[in-house]
């Protein structure tokens, strides 16, 4: 962001009242060859820029009002700080039409063509593009598209946040439905808090490409939506995880080909889509490891694996040349988006695990479990593939053995409030 220039005779408007009404601006120097100008008039005054231009010559542009009579709303009628921003904005798009790097269409550059730059800038880093595309696609193009990005004011990106969070969720529908599912909305204080997390993860993708279209000289500033912030104490993650049991009921319920890629999520806590696209010589007997080069974050990371990971992995590369596919279906097919969801939802159903859980919670279950039996987080960190250990404490430390904790349990009395009963729970 650039410098405010200080100037006690233009900053306010009763400063600007003891001015002489004139023809020409008066003017101040905003960087080399860049002056803002104030042109004061019986009617209220204007504000002016000019540039010095290589033929040796000003150029002047008018870019709007002075808030000498009405409060300033940023569009058309400006005060000292919008006006300079304003300037310095014009002079942008200046300078680049003369370098010939901007087309004379200047400021039509709008948030559509914002987000399919971004897209495209993001499937080069390789990450995945499912969940962009459906959140540009869901909330972002339908309100904002058109909007050109020198347009674009925090208000409105503020509003369409807001009505992000205010909207129902939408369910899933079939590809040839015409009208999209929604469901019913509640006024339930977490259904609330979920909305609005999932207004801030779309906020999170706007901004993305917005800042990608201000890195690459699209528009002059990031401030409007630089000002936007997300809606605060929305996140609350609580990770569903499987107990010992529950993974034993679970896997024996698994038809065979489920029950490997169950098996592996267990021993690994990789993703469904990392465990699908393993191959055979990703498998390291001398180390004890399994590669993963295909990852969300696009980095490549080695698992370690416990003895019985080892020697279940031995097992299913049996037979399988170095480039097989470690896991399919039992016809052979490659596992694909979703092919897991149904025949996991049977399997708890013959587990009784309720509520059914999804294929994700498989990798929750290997956090958690060595979240509680004390393993550092910058280990499960790593093991899981996590950036940081942000993430990691987030969803795991509140079961790690901690000093609060163990003080509190070993010095808070016991009360004796708590009536006998002689009934056991077996399991969770």
């Amino acid at each position: 962001m650039a410098r405010q220039v200080r100037d006690a005779v233009l900053d306010t408007r009763n400063a600007r009242r003891k001015l002489k009404t004139q023809a020409e601006p008066h003017w101040r120097a905003l960087d080399r060859g860049l002056h803002l100008g104030y042109r004061k008039r019986a009617s209220g005054g204007s504000w002016i820029v000019r540039r010095f231009t290589e033929s040796g010559a000003y150029k002047k542009h008018k870019i709007g009002l002075a808030d000498d009579f009405q409060d300033a709303d940023g569009v058309k009628t400006l005060d000292y700080r919008q006006a300079q921003e304003a300037a310095r904005k014009w002079y942008h798009h200046e300078t680049r039409k003369e370098a010939g790097l901007e087309e004379s269409h200047e400021g039509h550059y709008a948030v559509a063509d914002a987000m399919r730059d971004y897209l495209a800038h993001y499937a080069v880093e390789g990450k995945g593009l499912s969940v962009a595309n459906a959140i540009t696609k869901a909330h972002i193009l339908p309100v904002l598209g058109e909007v050109r990005l020198d347009r674009l004011t925090t208000k409105r990106i503020t509003d369409w946040l807001q009505d992000t969070a205010a909207s129902a969720a939408r369910l899933r529908t079939g590809k040839t439905a015409r009208k999209r599912n929604l469901r019913q909305l509640s006024a339930d204080a977490n259904a609330v808090r979920r909305r609005r997390a999932t207004a801030n993860r779309v906020l999170t993708v706007l901004k993305a490409s917005l800042n990608h279209a201000w890195r690459q000289g699209k528009v002059a500033s990031d401030i409007p939506w630089r000002k936007v912030k997300p809606f605060k104490n929305t996140c609350a993650p609580v990770v569903r995880y499987l107990t010992e049991a529950e993974c034993v009921r679970l896997v024996n319920t698994c038809p065979p080909d489920l029950r490997r890629m169950a098996q592996a999520a267990l021993f690994t806590g990789c993703r469904y889509s990392e465990l699908a696209n393993l191959i055979a010589s990703d498998f390291n007997p001398d180390a004890g490891t399994v590669a993963v080069r295909v990852s969300k974050s696009g980095k490549p990371r080695h698992v370690v694996l416990t003895d019985e990971g080892q020697e279940f992995f031995a097992q299913v590369v049996v037979g399988k040349n170095g480039a097989d596919l470690i896991f399919t279906h039992d016809n052979g097919n490659a596992w694909g988006k979703s092919h897991q969801s149904r025949p996991l939802l049977e399997a708890c159903a013959r587990a009784e695990i309720i509520p059914a859980i999804s294929f994700h919670v498989l990798r929750h279950t290997h956090g958690s479990i060595l979240a509680m039996k004390g393993v550092p987080m910058p280990v499960i960190a790593k093991q899981l593939g996590h950036a940081d250990t942000r993430m990691t404490e987030r969803h795991y430390a509140h079961l790690s053995p901690s000093y609060v904790a163990d003080t509190i349990r070993e010095n808070f009395p016991t009360l004796g409030i708590v009536e006998k009963s002689n009934i056991k729970q077996l399991t969770r």
